[in-house]
Order: C-alpha cells, then sequence, then structure tokens
C-alpha cells in the first residue's frame, strides 16, 4: 500500500512539472521600480552623470539608508542591482578606485537641500578615527539647523591631530569661492581651532567669528598689559557672564571677549568659556552654543546613523568619496525626519521633556522602513524632497 502511494505521488509530480504548475518566482514590484527611475531622473539633473553612475549613486545611497552601513560587503548584498553580490563588490570597488567626484558639484547640491536660507552659522570641527594603522582624519565645515550641523564641506587632513591655520584658510578660502561671504553669519569653532594667520584671514575677509581660547591663553589688554585670559573674568560668580567691552588683542590681532565662569562636572573644577569675536557681540556666548551641533552631526554619521567607521577604506581621496554620498543621504533623510514630524506624526516628547529621535534618526527610520517594506507613499514623499529643491 505504501510503495503504491508513493507511485501515485511521483506520477502526480511528473503531471505538475509538465504542465508547468511549479512555483515560479515573485515577479518585480514594478511601482518601486519606477520610483527609483524618478530618483534616477531628478540626480541625472542634479548632476550632470551619465546613467551608469547616477544609477549606482542611487543605488548606493538607498542601500546606505536601508542598511544603516557603509561596510561594503553587506551594501553589495542589499544594492538594488541584478548582478551578484560578488559582481556588486566590484562594482562597487571600481566606483570608488577610478571614478571622480567633483566635490565643488557635490556641495552646491547639497546647498540645494538644505532647509534654510543664508546666511548661515558655520561650524568648523574635525573627527577621526583609526583602521590599523591609518588614521582617518576629517576637518569640517557644517551648516548649524535645529540642534544638528547638516555637512557642506570638508578637507582629509593626511596626519593624526589638530589642523593648521593652512589647512583652514583654504577650505573657508574654497567656501568663498562657491557661496560667498555674504551666506555666512558667523564661524564658530572650539579651542584647537586658534592661530594668527587664520584669524587674520577672517578679519581680513570680514567674516564673524566665535572661536573659543583657552582660558591660560595670554592676551594684551591695553592700559594693563599682557594678561591670561581668565584674568579678565575671574571675579565672576559661578554661571555670571561677562561682554569685556574693551578691544584685546591675540597674537597680534585684535578681538573681542566674552566669557562665562562654570563648574566643569567631568573634570571637578572651575572652568572659564572664553569666546573671540570680531566685532562686540553681547549674545556671543549664546551664539557659540550652536557649535556642539557638529557633534550631533558627527554623532549621525557613526555611530547613531550611517556607521561610517565600519568602512575599511584608508586611502583619503577614497574616503571623501564616500562621505559625499554619504553627505547627500543625510541631508536628504534629515529633510524626511522635518517633513514627517511637521506634517505626519510630530515626534514623541520623553519624560525627561527631550524628542525621542533627532529630525535626522526620525527621517532615516521612516525611509528605511518606507524602501524595506516598499512603502510607495512614503517614498513618494522623499521623491518630492528631493524633486522640489
Amino acid at each position: 500500500m505504501l510503495i503504491k502511494s508513493i507511485k501515485i505521488f511521483g506520477k502526480y509530480l511528473d503531471i505538475q512539472l509538465v504542465s508547468g504548475f511549479t512555483t515560479k518566482p515573485k515577479p518585480m514590484n514594478t511601482k518601486v521600480d519606477y520610483k527609483r527611475n524618478e530618483l534616477v531622473s531628478i540626480f541625472s539633473e542634479k548632476t550632470g552623470w551619465n546613467l551608469a553612475r547616477v544609477k549606482f549613486l542611487v543605488s548606493f545611497i538607498l542601500t546606505i539608508c536601508k542598511l544603516q552601513t557603509v561596510c561594503f560587503t553587506k551594501i553589495a548584498q542589499g544594492l538594488e542591482a541584478k548582478p551578484k553580490t560578488d559582481s556588486n563588490l566590484r562594482r562597487i570597488q571600481r566606483f570608488f578606485a577610478k571614478f571622480v567626484i567633483d566635490e565643488d558639484l557635490i556641495a552646491k547640491l547639497i546647498m540645494t537641500l538644505l532647509p534654510i536660507q543664508a546666511p548661515y552659522r558655520l561650524s568648523l570641527d574635525r573627527t577621526n578615527w583609526k583602521f590599523g594603522k591609518a588614521n582617518i582624519n576629517i576637518l569640517m565645515f557644517s551648516v548649524c539647523y535645529h540642534g544638528v550641523g547638516i555637512p557642506l564641506i570638508w578637507k582629509m587632513l593626511d596626519k593624526r591631530g589638530n589642523s593648521n591655520s593652512k589647512e583652514r584658510i583654504e577650505l573657508i578660502s574654497r567656501y568663498i569661492r562657491l557661496f560667498g561671504t555674504g551666506s555666512i553669519e558667523g564661524i564658530l569653532a572650539d579651542r584647537e581651532f586658534i592661530g594668527n594667520d587664520w584669524i587674520r584671514s577672517l578679519i581680513g575677509d570680514k567674516i564673524h567669528f566665535y572661536i573659543r581660547i583657552k582660558g591660560n591663553m595670554w592676551v594684551y589688554v591695553p592700559g594693563l598689559g599682557e594678561k591670561k585670559a581668565f584674568w579678565l573674568f575671574n571675579d565672576l560668580r559661578l554661571n555670571q557672564y561677562r561682554n569685556y567691552r574693551e578691544i584685546v588683542r591675540i597674537d597680534n590681532q585684535y578681538v573681542y571677549l566674552s566669557g562665562v565662569k562654570i563648574y566643569d562636572q567631568k573634570e571637578k573644577k572651575i572652568e572659564f568659556v572664553i569666546i573671540a569675536t570680531y566685532c562686540y557681540d553681547c549674545n556671543a556666548l549664546i551664539v557659540y552654543k550652536d557649535r556642539w551641533q557638529t557633534e550631533t552631526l558627527f554623532k549621525s554619521l557613526k555611530s547613531s546613523g550611517f556607521n561610517m567607521e565600519d568602512t575599511h577604506l584608508t586611502d583619503p581621496e577614497r574616503i571623501s568619496k564616500l562621505l559625499s554620498l554619504i553627505c547627500i543621504a543625510f541631508v536628504w533623510v534629515y529633510q524626511m525626519g522635518v517633513q514627517k514630524h511637521e506634517n505626519i506624526a510630530p515626534i514623541k516628547i520623553k519624560t525627561h521633556g527631550r524628542r525621542a529621535y533627532s529630525y535626522f534618526k526620525y527621517g532615516l527610520i521612516f525611509f528605511a522602513h518606507a524602501l524595506l517594506c516598499s512603502v510607495l507613499q512614503d517614498i513618494d514623499l522623499a521623491i518630492k524632497i528631493l524633486s522640489c529643491t
């Protein structure tokens, strides 16, 4: 009886195969594919690249948004393309090895995506990490906006540690060439970004700046001689601030100083936050607070977003190419977070009074879900944001 049943079942299988009732692969979601073609058209218009390069750009950006990593092996598995994973990996490697990206074009593209108009508060900062023996060091200008810095232009430093005045001057000169000094409300920078030539170049271009200096830095105070900077604010009570009304000299440059005395909880000691400015500004300390937004940006590019440190690239030129694509994705996703918060579902406020997510993280979760689950309505919103800029 058992043998007979197997024969009958076998015959049934033969009939299924001959009749063509075998399981077929699911057809491609042509609607999602059409949306991808829309993105290709938009980026073609914005970049002027050939079709193959634009298709790669679109696929790469969509994949890092879905997977939230820049690891090439993982991207090759998720890349929206017909070739197998190994072919995708070689395709990625060829792009970063051979294709020349015009970073001025990328900066202009990012500028079109910004949610605000000029003039901008620009924060100067750098981020660095090590991969093996290689030091990856990036000096960057970002636009301060609603709690985060939006990346705009950068320079790869072929060394470990701080930038010098020449490198900063080269970067700000590039910005001025692209967007002009009139687009700058002010430049914000921490204590490591001080230097005679650097300050002189900003003063020469009449660019407002808010740069923190060290409390023990020597300054020349007319009528009083050489004093350490903190001396001008030492009589303040904790959390009391002062805008020093007289001009002082740092190295050979004349600036104004504003300072506040604080207690550093981490270091367990009294600390001074002293800001050097181009002109007397009673709001200097308030303006300088926006500098921390760049720290939020770097966190988003790394552990809270695209995990940029996952890359095994060590060549500065290739890392800069990768950063170009990441920064396009960053500002696009950020815009999605703003749109969702304002028009779809506001970000929840936690019990401590802060938002549950940043605009960037909110947008990244939103877009990743739309791509992974083929939510056409949400993908439409993303396309609209890009096309309306």
